[in-house]
């Protein structure tokens, strides 16, 4: 329409040229044709386009132009071409060169070889055969199945829903490649269905991927920022960062080795080092990949002192006690973070954050210092618990107990607690002061009264104990435990005679000194796979009664090993010797002496029920004991994996003599579930004696929580 405006503006320019001179009085059929208007304005009746005014083809024929029409006088314009026109044949160009074309192989390299990988019924994926060509195809694989849409959703046999989940897949397996450093990858997509290839072995459609990996890009240069300005220190940071010039690409170590470096600073001195994300920049000509991580070191600091936001609950005095550097110690972040941790086993504070607080700058070429602020919040520190329970040879068992865990601070607890049962009663009080003059230190005083009541003894006791230890926690699990201790014994016991009728009580005044050891290289507290455990007590005691003292000497080893076999199985052997030399059984009071049989022990006979026994049957304890277990752990990966099933043997025995007796060895064996939760196995043993004498039970089930050993 524009153009055809501009043409017909044209025209009617110059009409009005030729119409100037003239009366603007027009003959009727002519004004009605072209008005005043657009004599005036001719551009702009042009663009108003067509007008109502003008004539249409549907209003009729046009009108004819009078003869003095000027319209009229203008000539037709006839141009007749020439009958014999010949042009002459251009001269031939030759080139100056040879022009060569790239055949269709110089662009496109034929594909390798590939070889398939049939992931499930609706996805193949398909790599070069050569394995040099794809190192870290088995682990590519790997990832790729716990990330693929294919994989994830359900196979409902449309292939729409494939082909769109094909889509995303090949987007993912792009990715995927040049996260290994492939960035030249190619991944060829293809969905087939059954119609589509009937010489293939497929009964549904299939997504098929063909990948080609080319080329792997390395390392260029890696820029670290100000990583230098740490000094001497550089040589071992830059190396904690094994991202080097000329090193396969991999964005995962790009990723990864940033936290190693960020490690080495935190336990090199640096506190407040900063690591920005790493960039990368990729050079296809070069085939390169350069590494931009800027590093901020920060300065170099050593420990100072340990302040706290609660002076009067866990002083910093104390805080620093339990921490393991000292003032002056270069600053390691991992310490810093153990001494969280064992802020937090104090059981007594319910959260608790650390900041190191400049207090001296570094200055010619000297670390700085930072002290360590704590700031905690007060967890509840009272406790009431309970538990009542009932046992085919303990009978019922209530016991329950008060203790506040700060009542003395720091870290002063103390405990009253009760039994009230068919065959023990006890009321007692402790004191205990942990992390007492050291990490990890125990300080405990216990005082309590108690009634035992068995079948061939009873006993009436009051105990002071006090001891001085140092052992594992679930926190904290150590190679090295002890114990010092010293206990101090009032007891009126009387044993059955042959008819099972109770003697006189006679009293025992007992002083003991015991002391334990034990060198733990397993990995787990209550679950260990690996490694052994050695222990041994020894207990000098010397006991007065009817104004004749004995002097003897409690001991007992214990021997324990753990082997993984597999994933899902652990052998487990455990071995047990005690022996109490220097005194006849009748000189010990029968509390005292050494029994065997129970859960801990040997399983498939009650508590206490291996031994030497009067005429009734009823136990009487004995001088020495070995015993000796073995079971397999396997884990059977039901319940997420979480339940174990555990077939065992035990044996043991208890001899008169000082020296172990073999001769009476009793053996037990069943079955047991673990229910390995998160805090430990759960144990249910079902055990059955194999050689039972007359007054053991059929069978005997035992519950608790940890391995037996």
């Amino acid at each position: 329409m524009t153009r055809c405006a501009t043409a017909l503006a044209l025209c009617l320019g110059l009409l009005s040229q030729q119409l100037a001179a003239q009366d603007m009085s027009a003959p009727a059929s002519l004004e009605e044709l072209i008005p005043d208007s657009a004599v005036e304005d001719p551009e702009g009746w042009a663009q108003q386009g067509d007008q109502p005014d003008l004539p249409s083809p549907d209003d009729g024929p046009v009108p004819e132009l009078e003869a003095d029409s000027p319209m009229e006088a203008m000539p037709l314009l006839t141009i007749e071409a020439p009958e014999d026109l010949q042009l002459p044949d251009p001269d031939p160009v030759e080139a100056d060169e040879p022009v060569e074309f790239a055949t269709f192989e110089d662009v496109i390299p034929p594909l390798p070889e590939g070889s398939g990988e049939r992931i499930s019924d609706e996805l193949v994926l398909v790599f070069p055969t050569e394995r040099s060509l794809f190192p870290e195809r088995d682990e590519f694989l790997d990832r790729f199945k716990a990330l693929s849409t294919i994989e994830g959703l359900d196979d409902d046999g449309s292939q729409a829903r494939l082909s769109a989940q094909a889509r995303a897949d090949e987007e993912l397996l792009q990715r995927m490649l040049r996260t290994y450093g492939y960035f030249d990858g190619q991944v060829i997509r293809s969905v087939v269905s059954p119609e589509d290839r009937p010489d293939a072995d497929y009964e549904s459609s299939i997504a098929r991927f063909d990948i080609i990996p080319g080329n792997r890009f390395t390392i260029g240069t890696v820029d670290l920022g100000n990583l230098s300005q740490t000094g001497t220190d550089y040589d071992d940071l830059r190396a904690a960062y094994e991202v080097f010039p000329g090193d396969p690409l991999s964005l995962d170590a790009i990723t990864d080795e940033r936290y190693d470096l960020d490690t080495a600073l935190g336990e090199s001195g640096y506190p407040f080092a900063a690591i920005d994300d790493p960039e990368l920049l990729v050079d296809h000509a070069r085939a390169e990949g350069d590494v931009t991580m800027p590093v901020t070191p920060g300065g170099k600091y050593v420990f100072g002192n340990v302040t706290s936001n609660l002076d009067d609950f866990l002083s910093g005095r104390h805080l620093a006690r339990i921490a393991r550097f000292d003032p002056g110690d270069t600053y390691k972040r991992s310490d810093e973070m153990d001494l969280r941790r064992a802020i937090l086993a104090t059981g007594l504070v319910g959260s608790v954050s650390l900041t190191p607080v400049e207090v001296e700058a570094p200055s010619e070429g000297q670390p700085g210092t930072v002290d360590m602020e704590v700031e905690m919040t007060k967890a509840p520190l009272r406790t009431v618990a309970g538990s009542i329970g009932y046992g085919t040879e303990e009978g019922i068992r209530i016991a329950g107990s008060w203790e506040h865990r700060n009542l003395f601070p720091p870290e002063g607890l103390f405990r009253v607690r009760g039994i009230a049962g068919t065959r023990e009663q006890l009321l007692g009080a402790t004191f205990r002061k942990n992390n007492f003059r050291g990490r990890d230190r125990i300080l405990t005083l216990d005082a309590f009264a108690s009634t035992l009541d068995y079948e061939a003894y009873d006993a009436r006791t009051a105990s002071l104990v006090g001891t001085y230890e140092r052992v594992s926690t679930l926190l904290f699990q150590k190679p090295l435990s002890w114990s010092v201790g010293l206990e101090l014994v009032a007891t009126g016991e009387r044993e059955a005679d042959a008819d099972g009728v109770f003697g006189p009580r006679q009293t025992y005044l007992i002083a003991a000194l015991p002391l334990y050891a034990q060198i733990d290289t397993s990995d787990d507290l209550l679950d260990p796979t690996r490694g052994f455990r050695v222990s041994g007590r020894v207990s000098p005691e010397i006991s007065r009664s009817d104004s004749s003292e004995t002097v003897y000497v409690r001991n007992q080893a214990d021997f324990s090993y753990y082997q993984q076999m597999s994933d899902s199985l652990v052998l487990a052997g455990r071995a047990r010797f005690s022996s109490i030399p220097g005194a006849s059984v009748e000189d010990i009071a029968p509390s005292r002496r050494i029994y065997a049989g129970g859960g801990g022990s040997v399983r498939g006979y009650g508590y206490r029920e291996i031994g030497p026994r009067n005429s009734e049957g009823d136990p009487t304890g004995g001088l020495s004991a070995v015993e000796f277990s073995l079971e397999a752990r396997i884990r059977t990966g039901m319940l997420d994996g979480t339940l174990g099933v555990v077939p065992f043997v035990d044996a043991g025995s208890v001899g008169d003599d000082a020296l172990p007796d073999f001769r009476s060895i009793k053996f037990g064996a069943g079955i047991g579930l673990r229910y390995h939760s998160g805090f430990g196995p759960i144990r249910l043993d079902v055990a059955f004696p194999l050689n039972p004498g007359p007054n053991d039970a059929a069978v005997a089930v035992y519950v608790a929580l940890g391995q037996a050993f």
